[in-house]
Order: structure tokens, then sequence, then C-alpha cells
């Protein structure tokens, strides 16, 4: 199992990103915090980000490293400052013994039943990108809007926390192949566009991610997620009026939204709106039960005084 980091590294990194501004949008994926997530894993998503991007996109088989990869397939080694997440040796020889049967078999049913073992084994492990490469093989011998959406979601988990530009366009470029697929079969599958609009922001055409966005909202004007990654990115270029107003869209549709309420108050105290940034922190506040939020929310408090 991952050993969770201290929420106080997670708050730390969700300022640097909203505070500081110091990350352009090519680095804006890897600290995002998904609306579909629940108040208790505001504290524990940006702990994981050196672990999410490892995993092999098509793993070899063989003896996998300590951490649960390919031999050799490291693109950096865990230190003090990145921790990494490692495997029992127990865990690491099951996984490998899963992979090697999955090579051998020539029963497809067989075959196809061993891949979404090593699919979850490897979510469960959080080598998405690695979960993702095993459900793509089950998609494509049975393709269908649900097979492609499971297999791009789990490369965009990796895509999501990707500490790094080169893992980015790789695992982005990805998601634009699966999501397409996706939507291929249904145009209408809001949540696979609002993805694929945000695999777009990493590659060379971001407008595009902004257009599908957008669509989302045209389809959907109280969809949650659109609005919320629409209010990062206005963040990450500045626009802290256009930041507020869809963050303020996305607390009138759902008031109990912790991430909404806690970039709008970024967002707020940005435009110099002190009272309506001070009222939107303490809603925060008052969602969470996270005493690093809490403690950022109260050092983000005396700023406004």
């Amino acid at each position: 199992m991952a050993v969770a980091s201290s929420p106080s590294k997670h708050q730390l990194l969700i300022l640097a990103l909203a505070l500081a501004l110091v990350a352009g949008l090519f680095l804006l994926p890897k600290v995002i915090v998904k609306p579909k997530q629940g108040k208790g894993t505001l504290a524990q998503d940006a702990a994981r980000t050196a672990n999410r991007d490892q995993g092999a996109a098509a793993p070899n088989v063989g003896e996998l490293d300590e951490h649960g990869h390919p031999a050799g397939s490291h693109e950096q080694g865990a230190t003090a400052e990145q921790p990494h997440m490692t495997l029992p040796p127990a865990q690491r020889r099951e996984i490998s013994s899963l992979a090697a049967k999955f090579s051998a078999e020539t029963d497809q049913t067989a075959k196809l039943r061993l891949a979404q073992q090593l699919a979850e084994k490897y979510k469960a492990v959080e080598r998405f990108d690695s979960a993702g490469y095993y459900l793509e093989q089950i998609a494509r011998v049975r393709p269908g809007e649900q097979t492609w959406k499971r297999a791009a979601d789990e490369y965009y988990e990796a895509f999501s926390f990707a500490t790094t530009e080169d893992r980015q366009k790789l695992l982005g470029a990805k998601c634009q192949e699966l999501y397409g697929k996706v939507l291929k079969n249904n145009p209408d599958n809001l949540d696979a566009k609002t993805n694929l609009g945000m695999a777009y922001m990493a590659s060379t055409d971001p407008v595009q991610g902004i257009t599908l966005l957008r669509e989302v909202l045209a389809a959907d004007p109280r969809n949650e997620k659109a609005l919320y990654n629409l209010g990062l990115l206005a963040i990450q270029s500045g626009q802290y009026d256009k930041a507020a107003d869809r963050f303020r869209q996305l607390t009138e549709v759902n008031a109990e939204n912790l991430n909404g309420q806690f970039y709008l108050g970024v967002s707020l105290a940005k435009t110099g709106a002190k009272q309506e940034a001070r009222k939107a922190f303490l809603k925060a506040k008052s969602i969470s039960s996270d005493p690093a939020l809490a403690a950022s929310v109260d050092e983000e408090l005396k700023k406004l005084q």
C-alpha cells in the first residue's frame, strides 16, 4: 500500500499553484484536484504526484524493479524530496507472473481476463498508465464507448499527475487518441470531452482544449468539472476576474464544492475583493476537516486583513 504523505505538503503544492503561479500552462495538469473527489481526498492528491507518472506505458514482461516498474524503466530515482512508493517483493513477483502469463496466453478469453487482473493490480499500486495499457488491450478486442473510456481514464490519471513536460505530452497524446475513440462512439460523452480538453492543454493546440471545455458548458452549463478546469486555466493565465466568475458559477451549482470555494477565495483575493474572498475561504474551511487546509486558510485570511 502507498504511504500517505502529510497533508501540509499537499497544501503547500496547492498554494504554489494558486498563489505563487510559477507553473506555465504545460505544467497545469499535475496538480489538478478533480471535482469528483470528496472532501477527504484533497489532502492526499499532490502527495501522490511522484508515484503516478512512473509506470511503463507498455510494460515489458520480466522482473519488476522495487517500485513495480519493468527493470530499467525509471526516468528518475526516488529521493527524499520526491517520495516514491516501493512495492513489496511479493507484490512485484505477482505482477511479473501475471504479465508473463498474459504474454504467453493464446486463448483470447483467458488473455482478456489476465489483462483485467493486471489493470486492477497496476491501478491498486497507482501505476495508472500501465493499468491503461492493459485496459487498452481489452478495448482493442472489444471496442466500444465504455471499454475505450476505461482505458482513457487510466491514462488521464497518469497525465493529470505527470511531473515532467515530456511525460505530459506523451500521456496527453495517448489521452487524445483514446478519448477520440470514445467520442467517435458517443459525441455526447461530456466527461470524455472535458478530459480531452485538458489533455489538449499539454499539446501544441491548447486553444482546442479551451474550445472543447466551452462546448461542454454549452451542452451543460452546470458541469462542475468543466467550470473547475476553466477556472484553473484562467488563474494560470492571470485572468483572475474570469477565474472568479468560473468558480462563482461552480459554487452556485454546488456550494459544498471544496475546490470551488477554495479557488474562488484565491481568485477573489487576487482581484482585491477581500470581503468576498474571506467568505469563500471560510466556507472552504467549514466544508473540510483537514487541519492543513484550515491552517492554510487561516494564513490567507491574515493576508486579507
